[in-house]
Protein backbone atom coordinates (compact mmCIF):
# COMPACT_ATOMS: atom_id res chain seq x y z
CA UNK A 1 0.00 0.00 0.00
CA UNK A 2 1.47 3.21 -0.94
CA UNK A 3 2.27 5.45 2.29
CA UNK A 4 1.09 8.80 0.11
CA UNK A 5 -1.41 9.12 -2.36
CA UNK A 6 -0.43 9.10 -6.06
CA UNK A 7 0.10 12.50 -8.19
CA UNK A 8 -2.68 12.61 -10.36
CA UNK A 9 -3.26 14.81 -13.13
CA UNK A 10 -6.80 15.23 -14.79
CA UNK A 11 -6.92 16.48 -18.83
CA UNK A 12 -9.03 16.92 -21.29
CA UNK A 13 -7.13 16.25 -24.81
CA UNK A 14 -8.67 16.78 -28.17
CA UNK A 15 -7.88 13.21 -29.79
CA UNK A 16 -7.69 13.63 -33.70
CA UNK A 17 -7.86 10.96 -35.61
CA UNK A 18 -8.79 8.40 -32.71
CA UNK A 19 -5.46 9.25 -30.38
CA UNK A 20 -3.63 11.09 -28.88
CA UNK A 21 0.08 11.12 -27.25
CA UNK A 22 2.38 10.70 -24.03
CA UNK A 23 5.79 11.63 -24.84
CA UNK A 24 9.04 13.20 -23.94
CA UNK A 25 9.25 15.41 -26.29
CA UNK A 26 13.40 16.26 -27.10
CA UNK A 27 13.97 12.85 -27.10
CA UNK A 28 11.26 11.28 -29.54
CA UNK A 29 11.83 14.61 -32.06
CA UNK A 30 16.03 13.59 -31.75
CA UNK A 31 14.80 9.71 -32.48
CA UNK A 32 12.01 10.70 -35.66
CA UNK A 33 15.01 13.13 -37.03
CA UNK A 34 17.44 9.93 -36.92
CA UNK A 35 15.68 6.74 -37.39
CA UNK A 36 11.96 7.32 -36.79
CA UNK A 37 11.44 8.59 -40.45
CA UNK A 38 12.22 5.27 -42.14
CA UNK A 39 10.14 3.95 -44.60
CA UNK A 40 9.76 0.49 -42.65
CA UNK A 41 8.49 1.68 -39.42
CA UNK A 42 5.11 1.91 -38.88
CA UNK A 43 3.79 5.76 -37.83
CA UNK A 44 3.22 6.63 -34.00
CA UNK A 45 3.82 2.74 -33.71
CA UNK A 46 0.71 1.85 -35.27
CA UNK A 47 1.42 -1.59 -36.15
CA UNK A 48 -2.26 -4.12 -37.24
CA UNK A 49 -1.80 -5.66 -34.12
CA UNK A 50 -1.06 -2.06 -32.30
CA UNK A 51 -4.36 -1.49 -33.65
CA UNK A 52 -6.68 -4.22 -33.35
CA UNK A 53 -5.33 -5.75 -29.96
CA UNK A 54 -3.68 -3.40 -27.64
CA UNK A 55 -5.01 0.10 -28.81
CA UNK A 56 -1.82 1.53 -27.75
CA UNK A 57 1.48 2.25 -30.56
CA UNK A 58 4.94 2.06 -28.74
CA UNK A 59 7.77 4.16 -30.38
CA UNK A 60 10.95 5.52 -28.14
CA UNK A 61 9.91 7.97 -25.81
CA UNK A 62 6.36 7.89 -27.22
CA UNK A 63 2.95 6.39 -26.46
CA UNK A 64 -0.32 6.40 -28.42
CA UNK A 65 -3.23 6.09 -26.96
CA UNK A 66 -5.96 4.41 -29.41
CA UNK A 67 -9.50 6.27 -28.12
CA UNK A 68 -12.99 5.00 -29.50
CA UNK A 69 -14.06 8.55 -30.62
CA UNK A 70 -11.85 11.57 -32.58
CA UNK A 71 -13.15 13.89 -29.96
CA UNK A 72 -12.01 15.76 -26.85
CA UNK A 73 -11.44 12.64 -24.28
CA UNK A 74 -10.41 12.89 -20.60
CA UNK A 75 -7.65 11.31 -18.67
CA UNK A 76 -6.19 10.67 -15.61
CA UNK A 77 -2.47 10.84 -15.53
CA UNK A 78 -0.96 9.19 -12.14
CA UNK A 79 2.35 8.09 -10.61
CA UNK A 80 2.64 6.00 -8.58
CA UNK A 81 5.74 4.42 -6.57
CA UNK A 82 4.16 0.39 -7.98
CA UNK A 83 1.64 -1.03 -10.18
CA UNK A 84 -1.63 -0.10 -8.70
CA UNK A 85 -4.32 -2.93 -8.87
CA UNK A 86 -5.91 -3.12 -11.89
CA UNK A 87 -8.72 -1.09 -12.17
CA UNK A 88 -12.26 -3.83 -12.15
CA UNK A 89 -14.53 -1.10 -14.06
CA UNK A 90 -11.76 -1.22 -17.40
CA UNK A 91 -13.29 -3.13 -19.94
CA UNK A 92 -9.47 -3.10 -21.78
CA UNK A 93 -6.19 -2.59 -20.00
CA UNK A 94 -2.61 -2.65 -21.78
CA UNK A 95 1.00 -2.38 -20.44
CA UNK A 96 3.80 -1.11 -21.80
CA UNK A 97 7.29 1.13 -20.94
CA UNK A 98 8.14 4.63 -21.79
CA UNK A 99 11.99 5.80 -21.54
CA UNK A 100 11.94 9.60 -20.34
CA UNK A 101 15.36 11.20 -20.84
CA UNK A 102 14.14 14.65 -19.52
CA UNK A 103 11.70 15.51 -16.52
CA UNK A 104 9.32 16.41 -18.85
CA UNK A 105 5.97 14.54 -19.70
CA UNK A 106 3.77 15.66 -22.51
CA UNK A 107 0.78 15.10 -23.61
CA UNK A 108 -1.21 16.15 -26.49
CA UNK A 109 -3.12 14.98 -29.88
CA UNK A 110 -2.25 15.12 -33.35
CA UNK A 111 -4.31 18.26 -34.46
CA UNK A 112 -2.32 20.36 -31.44
CA UNK A 113 -0.13 22.99 -32.78
CA UNK A 114 3.63 22.57 -31.28
CA UNK A 115 4.16 24.32 -28.15
CA UNK A 116 -0.02 23.87 -27.29
CA UNK A 117 0.77 20.54 -25.25
CA UNK A 118 -0.02 19.97 -21.61
CA UNK A 119 3.04 19.32 -19.99
CA UNK A 120 3.79 17.33 -16.47
CA UNK A 121 6.74 17.32 -14.47
CA UNK A 122 8.09 14.11 -14.28
CA UNK A 123 11.54 12.32 -13.24
CA UNK A 124 13.64 11.24 -16.09
CA UNK A 125 14.19 7.28 -16.13
CA UNK A 126 12.01 4.33 -17.24
CA UNK A 127 8.40 4.09 -16.30
CA UNK A 128 6.11 1.40 -16.83
CA UNK A 129 2.71 2.61 -18.14
CA UNK A 130 -0.94 0.87 -17.84
CA UNK A 131 -3.30 2.32 -20.21
CA UNK A 132 -6.92 1.29 -18.97
CA UNK A 133 -9.95 2.29 -20.91
CA UNK A 134 -12.82 3.06 -18.39
CA UNK A 135 -16.87 2.93 -19.99
CA UNK A 136 -18.13 6.57 -18.96
CA UNK A 137 -20.15 9.06 -19.45
CA UNK A 138 -19.85 11.78 -22.09
CA UNK A 139 -17.81 14.66 -21.01
CA UNK A 140 -18.63 18.10 -20.95
CA UNK A 141 -16.85 19.29 -23.77
CA UNK A 142 -17.49 16.66 -26.93
CA UNK A 143 -18.92 16.58 -30.48
CA UNK A 144 -22.36 14.73 -30.32
CA UNK A 145 -21.56 13.92 -33.92
CA UNK A 146 -18.36 12.17 -33.47
CA UNK A 147 -19.38 8.00 -33.93
CA UNK A 148 -17.44 5.95 -30.59
CA UNK A 149 -18.18 4.83 -27.25
CA UNK A 150 -17.12 6.93 -24.30
CA UNK A 151 -14.26 6.29 -22.09
CA UNK A 152 -12.22 7.84 -19.74
CA UNK A 153 -8.67 6.92 -20.35
CA UNK A 154 -6.61 5.80 -17.03
CA UNK A 155 -2.94 6.20 -16.87
CA UNK A 156 -0.91 4.76 -14.50
CA UNK A 157 3.38 5.33 -14.25
CA UNK A 158 5.74 3.79 -12.09
CA UNK A 159 9.25 3.29 -12.08
CA UNK A 160 10.36 0.01 -14.18
CA UNK A 161 13.70 -1.68 -12.96
CA UNK A 162 13.86 -3.98 -16.24
CA UNK A 163 12.65 -3.51 -19.56
CA UNK A 164 9.28 -5.10 -20.17
CA UNK A 165 7.38 -6.54 -23.20
CA UNK A 166 4.01 -4.44 -24.00
CA UNK A 167 1.01 -6.77 -22.18
CA UNK A 168 -2.21 -6.49 -22.65
CA UNK A 169 -3.80 -7.45 -19.05
CA UNK A 170 -7.75 -6.99 -20.21
CA UNK A 171 -8.94 -7.54 -23.75
CA UNK A 172 -11.66 -5.37 -24.74
CA UNK A 173 -14.16 -6.21 -27.74
CA UNK A 174 -13.00 -6.12 -31.03
CA UNK A 175 -14.55 -3.97 -32.58
CA UNK A 176 -14.88 -1.78 -30.03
Amino acid sequence: MLSTPPESRVLVVLADHGQFYLQDLDAHDRWMRTTGAHADLPPAGWTAEAVNVHRIGVEPHSLSIGTARSDHVETTLRFCESAPPLDPEAEHSVEADLELLGDDLAIYGPADDPGREQHVPATAGGYRVRVSYVPSEPPALRNEHEAGDYFHYAIDLWPRVTPTALEVLKQGPDPW
